[in-house]
């Protein structure tokens, strides 16, 4: 009787266990959270089985549970809308002289910064912070080279360099832009031009006492010589020279692509057997990517080409706006070996150019109306033509270089005097 009665417990407490049921899904929640807006909304508990000593059916269905997605975040990216702007006007914040929107608007109260950048020797490359400038000058130094003049405006850059020395050109920058100028020596002869009265007190030249703003780094090895902006730009202030806020007015940017121009996919400069370079429109990111010379190559067919990249990122160097310039060379002493080169930038006058933007290529024409006025484009009527919003680079070329297509959307500019 006492194990009748003992089996008869036993399953009855198992009847009991099987009817009982947790199920976690009766308290979840869903959260949707999108960039304005926080939603929770409780799952349905319909369907959720009540947890109690109810006796189950003797024929009962398979369970099912409602199943409970997993919590989930979408981040939606505000677009910023990019307005057109210039030449006069510019919104609250926008940089003059990449029609963009700044970080910092504080950092446009203070003067540009131009530096001049080596290309030369090849060993010294990647150069530190020219993807970062927002206009760059690529023109003829000597000897078949060329080397940059970048200009910093509208962001802090932690380093920019090697530093090498002046040419006559850098003055009209240096006035364009009303910028400080960083270089690393001169010629004599180059010194005797551009360092004039109005000038001498914005140029910041490798010196015993300054260190910083510029400084050699590795200097039992390469020993580059380097500075940054924010250095640059205090070290004008501390010295006692006016650095506020400039008249940068000129440029035109409108993020709309203009009608009437050619393809114009890949750009060619070649200046020697030794410097040239090339440019192709990448269309994911929209922009030129420049590459440059790996070798001495006697023709087109012999061009080796490597990425040129920026030290500070590692990252390919981008241009928005490409502009190529015919201007008139002039070597101002031709009887000795070394040339000293006049670039002829007229006040007053304005000359043709070819601007590559959004893959298509527009004959323009340059204006460089005041000595101290910003170079901007227009076309041959006078109606301003607009710079896409973003960097700049200038490819000023000799009036005598020789212009071909050597393919569809392909344009080749060959330096001559």
């Amino acid at each position: 009787m006492t194990r009748v009665f003992l089996l008869i417990f036993l399953l009855f407490a198992f009847l009991i266990g099987a009817c009982t049921s947790t199920n976690p899904a009766s308290q979840a929640t869903d959260t949707i959270t999108n960039s304005t807006t926080n939603i929770t909304e409780p799952v349905d508990p319909t369907n959720t089985p009540t947890p109690g000593l109810d006796t189950p059916d003797p024929s009962p269905e398979p369970a099912t549970e409602t199943p409970v997605p997993p919590t989930a975040t979408i981040t939606l990216t505000p677009t910023v809308e990019i307005l057109p702007s210039g030449p006069g006007a510019y919104p609250e914040g926008y940089n003059p002289l990449t029609g963009l929107p700044v970080d910092d608007p504080g950092l446009l109260e203070r003067r540009p910064m131009a530096v001049k950048v080596q290309l030369y020797p090849r060993g010294g490359r990647p150069p530190w912070g020219v993807s970062q400038a927002d206009i760059v000058y690529d023109y003829y130094q000597n000897d078949g080279l060329t080397r940059l003049n970048a200009v910093f405006y509208g962001s802090e850059v932690e380093q920019i360099g090697p530093i090498r020395s002046a040419r006559i050109f850098d003055e009209q920058v240096m006035r364009m832009y009303k910028a400080i100028f960083a270089f690393g020596g001169a010629d004599w002869r180059v010194y005797n031009r551009i360092y004039d009265a109005d000038l001498r007190d914005l140029m910041v030249v490798e010196g015993a006492y300054n260190c910083p703003p510029m400084c050699r780094i590795d200097p039992n090895a390469a020993n580059y010589l380097v500075t940054n902006t924010e250095d640059l730009s205090q070290h004008i202030t501390d010295q006692g020279i006016e650095n506020g806020r400039q008249d940068l007015g000129g440029m035109s940017f409108d993020p709309q692509t203009p009608a009437g121009g050619a393809p114009g996919e890949q750009v060619e400069v070649r200046w020697s057997i030794s410097a040239y370079t090339r440019w192709v429109y990448d269309r994911q990111s929209e922009q030129y990517l420049r590459e440059q010379d790996a070798t001495e190559a006697s023709n087109r067919e012999a061009e080796q080409f490597e990425n040129f990249t920026d030290r500070n990122s590692g990252e390919q160097v981008a241009a928005d706006n490409l502009v190529v310039i015919p201007l008139n060379h002039v070597d101002l002493y031709p009887q000795n070996k070394f040339e000293v080169m006049d670039i002829q930038l007229p006040v007053g006058e304005s000359g043709t150019a070819y601007a590559f933007r959004d893959g298509q290529v527009y004959k323009v024409m340059w204006n460089h109306p005041e000595l101290d006025s910003v170079l901007y484009l227009t076309y041959e009527d006078g109606s301003e033509f607009p710079f896409k919003p973003g960097n700049t680079w200038f490819e000023i070329v000799g009036m005598g270089s020789k212009i071909s297509q050597p393919q569809d959307a392909v344009w080749r500019f060959e330096f001559r005097y």
